[in-house]
């Protein structure tokens, strides 16, 4: 068997250079928001570029709620920021859910060379390598979307080496403490109390609690875009 090649790459421009089985990782907040929005019983995710692409794919389709963000803000006109906290199940369970971010959903509308494409975070990261040691690709790419997708971002690249040390069976050291050192270095943010409306505590915490969730997101598309598929571990033993 060859030896699987795994590669890191970084921002928007990273995504873009990404191939093979592709994991785009965007930790504070999107991919942690949708793992939380599946989790809460959503039935369908689309990810998106543009907020006018939000807003045209829901006259289109009708009846869906708008989740997403520029700036850390709540799009204008949209249902809901980026902020795993701000929602309830009560509020998203059965629903449909459209995503744009500044830079999580424009990680996958450019990994166009990618073979096929699953979303990660932190409270995924384990499930997202154990399918792709059951996959077994040739090649994976991890991409660290960063800040906007075009500055790096701790967190991101935390996660991509953690799900890389369990690829190649290395243990990581001092996971744990890395992780809790993102409250100063990544997540700072978080804690500064003239931005609570836009970046809440508890997002923090939520977005760090590693190997919460034991499924993946899988991309996949149909003749309205991309959709955004939760995949238990189970359909891939």
């Amino acid at each position: 068997m060859k030896e699987m090649q795994i590669k890191i790459f970084h921002l928007i421009e990273g995504a873009r250079q990404a191939e093979g089985l592709t994991v785009i990782i965007d930790v504070f907040r999107a991919f942690s928001l949708e793992c939380y929005l599946y989790d809460m019983g959503v039935k369908e995710i689309r990810p998106v570029g543009t907020i006018e692409e939000a807003f045209e794919l829901k006259n289109e389709l009708g009846n869906r709620i708008l989740v997403g963000e520029r700036h850390g803000k709540k799009c204008e006109g949209f249902d809901y920021g980026n902020s795993p906290s701000a929602i309830t199940a009560e509020n998203v369970r059965g629903k449909y859910i459209i995503h744009t971010t500044s830079a999580g959903t424009q990680g996958i509308i450019h990994a166009s060379n990618a073979d096929e494409i699953i979303t990660g975070s932190l409270v995924n990261a384990k499930a997202v390598a154990d399918y792709i040691l059951k996959r077994q690709p040739e090649t994976v790419s991890l991409v660290c979307m960063g800040n906007g997708g075009v500055r790096p971002a701790l967190e991101d690249e935390l996660c991509a080496e953690y799900i890389k040390s369990i690829l190649e069976g290395a243990e990581m050291i001092d996971f744990q403490g890395r992780v809790e050192d993102l409250r100063n270095n990544g997540g700072r943010h978080f804690f500064d109390k003239s931005r609570q409306d836009v970046f809440p505590e508890e997002d923090f915490w939520m977005c760090i609690k590693c190997n919460r969730f034991p499924f993946v997101i899988r991309i996949s598309r149909d003749e309205y875009g991309f959709i955004a598929n939760k995949i238990g571990m189970e359909h891939e033993k």
